[in-house]
């Protein structure tokens, strides 16, 4: 077996093979990045910063979990919308997350006048109950009492997926490279 060069970065036909193989989730095994790197011909200390390096420069805005929270039970899911005043959204943002009672939490613009809601976060429970207890608990840890909010409790469960960086052929679709065969007629 020849020696991989684990100084070098990964060439351009190595970081496509990677894009490709990433968008579809990391391999479930103790060593990802290892399995990734066999899969594209590099060093798992080249996958590692190539990663590194698309988030850095935005490629990647997020990389991390998704939990398929319905397979593990939990099959009451609420956003909880928030209309906080604006000079207050990053304090309440940061003590929302800090709770631990949260899977996420993030800003987005206000749509007045329809929505006037700037702070939204997720909460998970195994039954509607349990959710609504969670944001009461929210609520006094936060000293949220008094911040207009609504509970927006999900009725269908979508397919949750990474991002995308090439699109998939529906011929082919375990394929990463695919070419398209074009008849010629010759007649």
């Amino acid at each position: 077996m020849s020696e991989i060069n684990t100084a070098a970065k990964l060439n351009d036909i190595q970081q496509q093979a990677l894009k490709c193989a990433i968008q579809g989730g990391l391999p479930i095994d103790s060593r990802p990045y290892l399995r990734l790197a066999e899969m594209i011909g590099g060093s798992e200390q080249q996958v590692i910063s190539c990663i590194e390096e698309w988030t850095q420069n935005g490629l990647i805005k997020r990389f991390g979990l998704v939990v398929k929270h319905h397979k593990l039970g939990y099959n009451a899911n609420a956003m909880v919308v928030w209309n906080v005043p604006n000079h207050l959204v990053d304090e309440i943002g940061e003590r929302i997350k800090q709770s631990g009672l949260v899977t996420l939490c993030y800003r987005r613009p206000r749509r007045l006048p329809d929505w006037n809601y700037n702070l939204f976060c997720m909460i998970h429970g195994k039954d509607r109950g349990q959710v609504l207890e969670q944001l009461n608990q929210l609520k006094e840890a936060c000293h949220l009492t008094d911040i207009e909010h609504d509970i927006l409790f999900s009725y269908k469960q979508f397919k949750q997926c990474g991002g995308r960086f090439h699109k998939q052929h529906s011929q082919a679709p375990n394929t990463h490279w695919n070419l398209e065969k074009k008849a010629v007629n010759h007649g």
